[in-house]
């Protein structure tokens, strides 16, 4: 069990492309997503970010991308933090349980950016974690620089 708090929420990225989307079209719908961690050793903070792209005959239509950081209490924090071997490891359970924290909020943020439009019809259906995370986390320091 890992002690942890959800500190902040940052919309990297929110775009609506009107002329992407034809509303009379019959073509399917598509979602597209990237997810990857990222870490601030110095603030004991581990960060989400996930990419969801809404798509309608390849173009895309809706880009969001949002970033959630969470730190990690410091008795845990020595516990995931390897400073000889230069990495962040998170325990698998721990890494899907901030992803799915994170996939509820990039679906609040979804809504609120879409609320009063006729995109508000589209949300982020359920998602298998258990497909995003196939096992624990490794962040390399190294690989941040």
């Amino acid at each position: 069990m890992v002690n942890f708090g959800l500190r902040k929420i940052a919309t990297e990225q929110f775009a609506i492309i009107e002329s992407n989307f034809d509303e009379s079209s019959q073509s399917k719908i598509n979602i597209s997503t990237g997810l990857r961690f990222g870490v601030n050793t110095e603030k004991h903070m581990v960060s989400v970010t996930l990419a969801v792209n809404l798509s309608q005959e390849d173009r895309p239509f809706i880009i969001l991308e949002i970033s959630c950081f969470f730190e990690i209490q410091s008795d845990d924090w020595e516990n995931l933090y390897n400073i000889e071997l230069g990495k962040v490891e998170l325990g698998i359970g721990f890494a899907r349980h901030v992803v799915m924290l994170t996939i509820g909020t990039i679906r609040g943020v979804l809504h609120s950016k879409t609320e009063n439009t006729v995109f508000n019809k589209f949300f982020i259906p359920t998602v298998d974690v258990d497909n995003l995370v196939k096992g624990n986390v490794v962040i390399k320091l190294d690989s941040l620089t």
